[in-house]
């Protein structure tokens, strides 16, 4: 199985003792996005954001699963996209931080 990162970062996997790294494919699928200031706090900008259509996200092809971020999941849920899948559990380090996965998941 083939899998495609539409991420901007490196996929990491850590699976008992063997890491599996995916590189960013070069490609993002992302969700188009609008902003507008609605007002400030203490002189902060309050925005509102938009999110439109899926960008970039290719068409099904056989034997290949995509990577792409959980919004990008969520806004395309219910569209028969089986091939879609985020990172499932986070693997953290001492400090709380996310050094890599341990699984894949649907949405």
């Amino acid at each position: 199985m083939k899998i495609v990162n539409l991420t901007p970062h490196e996929l990491n996997f850590v699976l008992g003792d063997a890491e599996i790294k995916i590189p960013p494919s070069g490609q993002v699928a992302r969700m188009t996005e609008k902003t507008e200031i609605i007002g400030d706090v203490d002189g902060i900008p309050i925005i509102r954001k938009t999110f439109g259509e899926v960008e970039d996200l290719p068409e099904r092809q056989e034997n290949t699963i995509l990577v792409v971020s959980l919004l990008t999941a969520q806004a395309i849920k219910g569209r028969g996209r089986p091939d879609v899948f985020v990172i499932g559990e986070s693997l953290r380090n001492e400090k709380g931080q996310v050094i890599g996965a341990k699984s894949l998941a649907v949405i």
